[in-house]
């Protein structure tokens, strides 16, 4: 079985660069479609309190045969339990429905940055490492700005990002902030949520010449930049398709093309990190 290439967080740990993202999977759809995964090799599962399925992936993660030791289960945080206390217990309330002692990433949702609590939640995340529950933290749709901040103000670096990126949005120049402070990138929306992204011309050529379809030249793409992505599908074909994204080779070409397709912030599908304040 193809495995997915592991990278190092700044903390020492690894994470499989390849995972299956669950996003607007319903809890009762959960367990089947984790349990898909895992069968088709996928070990990184991404989850979060909002998306309601906390529970549905720990009944995959049950059921799976597989101990902990060879998954990785990230969830995150969400804006209302921002605060240190908040945190702390809404922490506790994702451990004991995604049924684990411990977990190997936890991550802020969002800044927030009206709130402007995130510091201090970030300060609750650094605790609950120190306290061995969580292997490794990190943040989500974090700008430049708000990730030098915390980082200055704890002294430490988040292990990763995730944030909105494809090739309508590539985010060079926060990968390139990240790279620098050692911060891994993770791509949500990596194949543009079915927006019309995979359509575009020079997506469905390169696919047609690499023997892939565009979804898999798009993950294809993430993985030769050092993204670590999380595409989401329940039909069990997709999720596969994706998988298989692992064996899909591109050119330097091909990179240098997909990467001409960037639209900078009218790419954006969803809301910009940088003034996003919802509950």
């Amino acid at each position: 079985m193809t495995t997915s290439p592991n990278l190092t967080f700044n903390d020492g740990h690894t994470i499989p660069q390849l995972g299956y993202g669950v996003w607007q999977v319903e809890d009762n759809v959960a367990e089947d479609v984790v349990g898909k995964a895992f069968k088709a090799g996928y070990r990184h599962i991404d989850t979060a309190k909002i998306y309601g399925n906390e529970a549905g992936v720990g009944r995959a993660i049950a059921s799976s045969g597989l101990s902990h030791d060879e998954m990785f289960i990230t969830t995150k945080l969400w804006n209302a339990d921002q605060g240190y206390e908040s945190t702390l217990k809404a922490f506790e309330e994702s451990m004991e429905r995604l049924g684990l002692e411990t977990l190997d990433l936890y991550l802020i949702h969002w800044l927030q940055p009206k709130q402007g609590k995130y510091l201090d939640t970030w300060k609750a995340l650094i605790e609950l490492q120190k306290q061995g529950r969580v292997k490794s933290i990190g943040v989500s749709n974090f700008t430049i700005e708000a990730l030098t901040e915390i980082i200055d103000a704890t002294g430490v670096v988040p292990v990763i990002n995730q944030v909105e990126t494809h090739p309508y949005l590539n985010q060079s120049e926060l990968r390139a902030f990240e790279a620098e402070k050692g911060i891994l990138h993770e791509s949500w929306s990596p194949i543009g949520s079915g927006k019309g992204l995979l359509d575009d011309a020079v997506l469905q050529d390169i696919a047609q010449k690499r023997d892939a379809t565009p979804a898999q030249v798009v993950l294809a793409w993430h993985l030769a930049l050092g993204n670590v992505v999380i595409p989401k599908s329940v039909t069990e074909s997709r999720i596969i398709e994706n998988w298989e994204s692992l064996d899909v080779k591109l050119e330097d070409e091909d990179i240098e093309a997909i990467n001409g397709l960037d639209k900078g912030a009218a790419g954006r599908i969803g809301a910009d990190p940088a003034t996003a304040d919802f509950a």
